[in-house]
């Protein structure tokens, strides 16, 4: 399917990988609806398509009406809308439920009630949980499931499934390593400026610092799911989008310190193999699928962390935006 010319409807269109898909869908001659409650995302990062598109602030989970409405005459659907705090998730079990599932059943229905049948789901490497393969691949046998999100996340593969068999629905499910760039918000180079901008003479990093992990910029990204609507000719489609490489949490924070001109940072450890309830150790998906599409990452996640620090650097109201968020929820 040609995404140019077309009706299309984002949710969390306002977010990190949101906006950028968005500047792409608009670039591409296409008219588009972000539907976003604003809770995570945040107007400036759609500065160079604000005056282009329709913005629905709305929430997905409680005004379904305005979703209905807002589906209407839609010929594809990119569904990214969700909580993605595993740290948190614990805490708030419910919100992952809410927020993750039941809002892409709400979709999904808003989608069969308007006769819309294209779907984009933006899934998660989390689902494999702690894989036994590595890399990992699209077919690997899911294990015990480690996180809310990663479980939810699942689930929502599961509904949209059954829509494609049960409706027609042309389903294309994406599961996403970590992705950093340009408005990155969310993730440990975040977490790792905000705690240097506290304290720059030393740095807590989660676990042992050993965990590896595999990166992805988040323009490869969005390029690698264009790809796969546009070249796959079948009605389920699921692919991994990931890096070729991964790498150890220890030296992202070296890279991170060396961005800031930082030296001599002591690294404290909490200790243990997990950040956390829900941190798989190893994170390194299988992409062979996707690059026999002719797909090619453009950066290195050396590269991708440098660009994501200075990202943040040079904008660093995100930070204080975060610290407003955490403190009025708490």
């Amino acid at each position: 399917m040609e995404l140019k010319g077309k009706n299309v409807l984002v949710t969390g269109g306002a977010g990190f990988v949101g906006s950028h898909l968005v500047d792409k869908l608009v670039q591409e001659g296409n008219k588009v609806i972000v539907f976003d409650n604003l809770s995570t995302g945040n107007l400036r990062f759609l500065e160079e398509s604000i005056d282009k598109i329709e913005l629905v602030q709305r929430d997905l989970f409680s005004d379904k009406d305005d979703l209905d409405k807002a589906m209407k005459g839609v010929d594809f659907v990119f569904h990214l809308a969700a909580n993605a705090d595993i740290k948190l998730n614990l805490k708030e079990p419910l919100k992952c439920l809410d927020q993750n599932t039941i809002v892409t059943s709400n979709v999904l229905e808003a989608m069969r009630k308007n006769g819309v049948k294209d779907i984009a789901f933006s899934s998660t490497g989390s689902v494999y949980g702690e894989p036994k393969v590595h890399p990992t691949p699209e077919d690997a046998p899911f294990p015990v499931q480690t996180s809310m999100y990663g479980a939810s996340k699942l689930a929502g593969e599961g509904l949209l499934q059954a829509y494609s068999e049960g409706y027609g629905f042309n389903v294309y499910i994406f599961r996403f390593v970590s992705l950093m760039g340009e408005r990155y918000s969310h993730g440990c180079v975040f977490d790792f400026y905000k705690k240097l901008m506290q304290d720059y003479t030393q740095l807590e990093i989660l676990g042992n610092g050993k965990q590896r992990k595999s990166y992805l910029y988040v323009k490869d990204c969005i390029n690698a799911m264009f790809t796969v609507i546009e070249n796959s000719k079948e009605r389920l489609n699921i692919y991994n989008l990931g890096h070729d490489e991964f790498i150890e949490v220890t030296p992202i924070a070296n890279l991170v310190c060396d961005e800031l001109g930082l030296q001599d940072v002591k690294f404290v450890y909490s200790g243990g193999e997990r950040g956390w309830v829900g941190d798989s150790p190893f994170i390194h998906l299988d992409i062979s699928k996707i690059k026999k599409l002719g797909w090619k990452r453009t950066l290195s996640i050396e590269e991708c962390v440098r660009k994501t620090a200075n990202w943040i650097k040079e904008n660093d109201w995100v930070v204080e935006r975060e610290c407003q968020n955490i403190t009025r929820c708490h």
